[in-house]
């Protein structure tokens, strides 16, 4: 992880259905090259580039220069806090249901 805090929060980053995708890609087939993520999108190498500028402003994204190509790679730890936030309403909605099914057995008594 870099030593200065992320520019963007991880929730606004994969915020867009094309960064989401970019990182389960990335999460796939590890290290790729610019041009490799590219070909997978209906859109533009600029475009590309943009999303993932900002997943990497997020620091959900390492780059690193190989000659003239540029390879990225995932870098899932912030993703962390989504998982921590949402483990939190896993419980929520388990303990609700499992209240709302124990009710619904004392109902059929």
């Amino acid at each position: 992880m870099s030593a200065q805090a992320p520019v963007r929060d991880v929730y606004e980053a994969v915020a867009d259905p094309t960064r989401r995708e970019l990182i389960r890609l990335l999460a796939v087939s590890g290290e790729t090259p610019l041009h490799k993520l590219t070909i997978r999108f209906p859109m533009g190498r600029t475009a590309v580039s943009k999303h993932l500028t900002i997943l990497k402003e997020a620091d959900l994204v390492i780059d690193r220069k190989v000659g003239r190509e540029t390879r990225f790679r995932l870098n899932a730890e912030p993703l962390r806090e989504i998982q921590d936030w949402l483990s939190f309403y896993e419980r929520f909605w388990k303990e609700n249901v499992s209240r709302l099914q124990q009710l619904l057995d004392d109902d059929d008594l």
